[in-house]
């Protein structure tokens, strides 16, 4: 659990540290991952076809 201590009563601040440390602990994408399911064969292509376009950026870069 995250939690986040309020400094000198400054909950705006304590509101911006906390969506930070939320946001870097990964939990917004995991929950956008599982709002649908998807079956394991889409999820491979989607993963080799997302594999092919990172290989060519990188072939591009050099």
């Amino acid at each position: 659990m995250t939690k986040v201590s309020v400094k000198d009563g400054n909950i705006d601040g304590a509101l911006k540290r906390f969506k930070a440390k939320v946001a870097r602990s990964g939990i917004p994408s995991e929950v956008k991952k599982r709002k649908f399911y998807k079956k394991p064969g889409i999820v491979k292509r989607e993963e080799k076809e997302q594999n092919t376009k990172n290989s060519r950026k990188k072939n591009r870069r050099r």
